[in-house]
């Protein structure tokens, strides 16, 4: 019987994401059908986010929008 398995992160931390879906695979012993994915638009960051000038700062870059979420959706099939 297929079966999906989702996850949800952030585009600021695909690496995460990445080892968080690699590791499920690795562990599970299952067989993978398929793998789909989808990135949320971005959104403008509210101005108490992203102080005056609505910008946000992530290390060395500066953003006007707010890191968008990533769906990854894995269909399987048990054994």
């Amino acid at each position: 019987m297929q079966q999906i398995k989702l996850f949800v992160g952030r585009e600021d931390h695909t690496a995460d994401l990445e080892n968080e879906v690699n590791s499920w695979i690795a562990e599970s012993g299952v067989t993978i059908l398929s793998v789909k994915g989808n990135i949320a638009p971005q959104s403008v960051l509210p101005s108490k986010q992203g102080g005056s000038s609505n910008l946000a700062t992530t290390g060395t870059h500066t953003r006007r929008f707010a890191p968008s979420d990533i769906l990854v959706i894995v269909t399987y099939e048990k054994g």
